[in-house]
This record gives structure tokens, C-alpha cells and sequence, in this order.
């Protein structure tokens, strides 16, 4: 096997990436600036080294605890549960949110071996019980795995009433046409409906 065809080969192992997006790549960095090559190499190579989960909220940082869970001025009555310390970085960047966050680590999917015993619950339970809470917001997907992960989540916090448990509004995107939304999507939609 050639160096080309190793690139290409190591570089379809990343989630969405295809043989041709793959060897688009591939030919993108034999014509860029070695100096860039080598920097993305070394930022690869030592990824392991200085970034790893917060010992609170389980996000990816390189400090722990992370920023987030350092910051005083943020909201410490809300905790927001998501699957993937990336779904962290997404709802920072919507700046509407100002709370704590809980990262489970993935979502249950027996199909996949995925139970709760893999996730960390625990760890949620705990902080739970140690903090101040008084609303927890469920951010999972909205698939299926993500729905059974929400009521799990539920199930588990049954008996802290002092605790409000909401969950993500799901429905139309702005600028979407309800001739291309899918049934799932407009039957949540219909259900999460606000008054007008």
C-alpha cells in the first residue's frame, strides 16, 4: 500500500467521511504548506495529552475543572443533561443558556450495547443530591435512543420533586416549509405548539 492510499485509508475512518471526500482530502494536504501538514499532525499526535473529560461535568477541556463548571457567574440552579460533550459546545454557542451541564457520555441503545450502566447516571444522581438545583433540562437527541434516554432520565429523578425536569422543544426549523418536514417532526410539532 502506497503513502496516498494509506492517508486515504486511515482518513475514511473519520465519522462522515467517504472514500471520496477521503482522497479529496488526501490531495488537499499533498498540495498544501508542509508547515501545516506538520501542525495538524502534532495537534492530532498529542490530542490524547491535552484534552479529557471534566471530573464534574463530564465536557471535553484542558483544565479541570473545565471552564465552564469553574465559571461562579453561572446560573448553578440549572443543570442541562446532553449525550456528547460536543452538544456542550453547541448550545454555548446559541449564548441563551448561562446554566451547568451534565455530559452522560452517549444515549441508551440496547440495540447497540448501550445500557444505562454505560452512561453516567451515577455521577448525575450525585451531583443531584450535592447541589442546588431546581431545573434540569433534557437535551438529548431527538431520535429514538435519545427519547429513551430522556425517560430514563425522568424515572431516575421521580423523587425530586423539588426539581422541575424539562426537555428541549423539537418542531420546524425557521425557514422550513411544512411540505418538506417529516411526519415525526410535525407530529412534535403539533404536540409542542405555544400559545400564539
Amino acid at each position: 500500500m502506497t503513502a496516498l492510499e494509506n492517508l486515504i485509508k486511515s482518513l475514511t475512518r473519520l465519522p462522515g467521511i467517504g472514500p471520496k471526500s477521503a482522497s479529496r482530502l488526501a490531495y488537499y494536504l499533498i498540495k498544501t504548506d508542509q508547515s501545516y501538514n506538520r501542525s495538524l499532525a502534532e495537534s492530532i499526535a498529542t490530542i490524547a495529552e491535552k484534552i479529557f473529560p471534566c471530573s464534574v461535568c463530564g465536557s471535553f477541556t484542558e483544565t479541570d475543572p473545565c471552564p465552564i463548571c469553574s465559571d461562579t457567574t453561572r446560573d448553578r440552579s440549572l443543570i442541562c443533561v446532553v449525550e456528547e460533550p460536543q452538544d456542550v459546545l453547541t448550545i454555548q454557542a446559541s449564548g441563551a443558556y448561562t446554566g451547568l451541564y451534565h455530559v452522560l457520555g452517549g444515549a441508551i441503545s440496547p440495540l447497540d450495547g448501550v445500557g444505562p450502566e454505560h452512561l453516567s447516571f451515577a455521577k448525575l444522581l450525585n451531583r443531584i443530591d450535592e447541589g442546588a438545583f431546581t431545573e434540569l433540562i433534557i437535551a438529548t437527541n431527538p431520535t429514538e435512543e435519545g427519547d429513551t434516554t430522556a425517560l430514563y432520565v425522568r424515572h431516575l429523578l421521580k423523587d425530586h420533586s423539588e426539581i422541575a425536569i424539562t426537555r428541549l422543544a423539537s418542531g420546524l426549523p425557521i425557514g422550513g416549509d411544512l411540505e418538506y418536514a417529516d411526519r415525526i417532526t410535525l407530529a412534535r410539532s403539533l404536540r409542542g405548539r405555544v400559545r400564539f
